[in-house]
């Protein structure tokens, strides 16, 4: 075989790999210099950028970074046998959840917090045991979901390895506590649930506790806030490197956790009052006091703290009579008797619909916070399965329109990515840090 023959195919083969890797090339800068005249067109006054080159920018950005949502109750989902969260959900179909693998990739969101839920219940050794109980089968849910699909997504214990995770092509379940009923009045249930791998505590919910007072039960007028046993449930939290969260909690309470702890805290699901009129919702100071110790407040999806609804007689009425009937349901420990009363109220919700917030309204809580405080103090608590939702964001595979309506608004690429998870990891690191220098002095 003639030897320049034979040595030309292998040429032809060389030139098209050069000519390949030099079109690749070309098509890396183009998708660089194509997003950062989306960015640039973004901010520039007068230049509209369309809602579709937008989202095209959002994805791309959703790749590089990594998002995080704080708050899910779709732990309790995990408890009914015939739900599968490795399949996707019609999102409008009734009763259906609104977070699932399948739709967490589809939304762009890389990491979830996976709250083992318990209502408040008596404050009784009875009381107490249940509540324990509910919340390690709600921790062992999640574990179990985790290993089932261990191939789409990893258990993670801090930042470093929700950042392995994403690198891996992977999803992240963090595991949280909502309700520190959960630990009774027994110190050492805090190591208990850390080393389960519980990573944050919400001291209480929608009733007054053993910790502290709830920002929507008064029934008692005086709030009285953390109670001795609180500041020592705080303080052991901050020993082991367990994140407070404070959503939920009453106004004195607040500032009374703030004083208490040594480490920055957390609002995982909760938004601004001055934005919108809720007692659940963080007031101006109280905003400036989390920021000024370096917390966070994670923006929560619940419409009904986003945004005021309009009037609507009706719908009143059918929700008046609903909490006649079953009282404050979310503390019904019995799960059929739970999904019935769910059911009931999806019904209720579609014969009288509610006025949702919008992804704008919520945004507008973000822009609050921002030009209060500063881009650092804010991220995305979703609430979602737990009365999360608003129009354009109603279940996880919507979040990409969060970063859209960011874009659309200006916020740089940096900014973005501190809302979106690197702002709260920045409090899981300092969390962490005091506790490393407590257990040494």
């Amino acid at each position: 075989m003639n030897a320049g023959a034979g040595s030309r195919p292998a040429l032809e083969r060389m030139t098209m790999f050069h000519h390949q890797s030099r079109t690749n090339k070309l098509l890396i800068v183009s998708a660089v210099l194509f997003s950062a005249f989306l960015f640039q067109s973004c901010r520039r006054p007068g230049v509209e950028v369309s809602a579709q080159d937008l989202e095209l920018r959002a994805r791309a950005l959703h790749q590089k970074i990594v998002t995080v949502d704080t708050h899910c109750d779709a732990a309790m989902r995990l408890l009914q046998g015939d739900w599968n969260p490795a399949e996707r959900h019609d999102p409008a179909a009734p009763g259906s959840s609104k977070i699932d693998l399948p739709r967490m990739k589809e939304g762009g969101l890389d990491a979830e917090f996976f709250a083992a839920f318990v209502g408040q219940g008596p404050r009784t050794d009875e009381g107490y045991a249940q509540a324990r109980k509910r919340t390690e089968e709600l921790i062992r849910a999640v574990r179990r979901m985790v290993e089932a699909n261990s191939s789409i997504i990893g258990l993670a214990l801090n930042p470093e390895e929700a950042y392995r995770l994403k690198k891996q092509g992977r999803l992240t379940a963090f595991l949280g506590i909502e309700n520190g009923y959960a630990i009774g009045r027994d110190l050492g249930l805090i190591k208990h649930f850390y080393d389960l791998g519980v990573r944050y505590i919400t001291l209480c919910h929608s009733s007054d506790n053993d910790i502290c007072d709830s920002s929507t039960d008064r029934a008692e007028p005086e709030d009285k806030g953390l109670s001795d046993f609180g500041r020592q449930v705080v303080r052991e939290c901050n020993r082991l490197g367990m994140i407070v969260d404070i959503s939920h909690a009453s106004d004195r309470s607040f500032f009374d956790v703030l004083q208490t702890s040594q480490a920055p805290v957390i609002a995982s699901h909760s938004c601004a009052r001055a934005v919108c009129d809720n007692p659940r919702n963080l007031t101006d100071d109280m905003i400036k006091a989390l920021a000024a110790r370096g917390g966070v407040i994670q923006i929560c999806f619940l419409s009904a703290y986003v945004k005021k609804p309009r009037p609507n007689p009706e719908r009143d009425k059918a929700l008046a009579e609903f909490r006649a009937k079953y009282g404050n349901w979310r503390n019904i420990q019995d799960e059929e008797q739970r999904r019935k009363i769910m059911e009931e109220m999806q019904e209720l919700n579609r014969r009288y619909p509610a006025d949702l917030a919008t992804v704008q309204d919520l945004v507008d809580h973000i822009d609050h916070v921002v030009k209060l405080v500063g881009v650092d103090y804010v991220g995305i608590g979703t609430d979602f399965d737990g009365g999360g939702g608003v129009v354009g964001c109603n279940d996880v595979s919507q979040m990409i329109n969060v970063t859209v309506e960011l874009l659309r608004r200006g916020y740089s690429q940096k900014d973005i990515e501190k809302i979106w998870g690197k702002n709260f990891f920045r409090v899981f690191d300092e969390v962490r840090a005091v506790a490393r220098k407590l257990n040494r002095s």
